[in-house]
């Protein structure tokens, strides 16, 4: 792969075991940077777990991510979902509405 794909991460913030699995595989197999997220839908504690990882783009809300992304010329190519399943309907129906693929494993 000449370049590694902009990604996007809704859920996982600190916490969340399964959202820091996620981006150590994205990290191991190197095809993946990890540029934005909503980590939380809790605004104090998606700005922190943001700052933690070190992440260049933060929302407290999944549906301003897919808005403003979608419309970015360096804007994410695909999101991971790593909330409960549950609930990744709405999140897959507004990032494949933004036109956005998505991961939902």
């Amino acid at each position: 792969m000449n370049r590694r794909l902009r990604l996007g991460m809704v859920g996982g913030g600190q916490g969340a075991f399964i959202g820091a699995v996620h981006r150590m595989a994205a990290r191991l197999d190197d095809h993946y940077e990890l540029l934005a997220a909503a980590l939380s839908g809790d605004p104090d504690r998606a700005v922190t777990s943001a700052a933690e990882l070190r992440l260049p783009r933060s929302y407290s809300d999944f549906r301003e991510m897919a808005r403003l992304e979608s419309a970015r010329p360096d804007g994410i190519e695909v999101v991971a979902i790593v909330t409960p399943n549950h609930l990744h309907a709405p999140v897959a129906t507004a990032f494949l509405d933004a036109g956005i693929p998505c991961d939902l494993r």
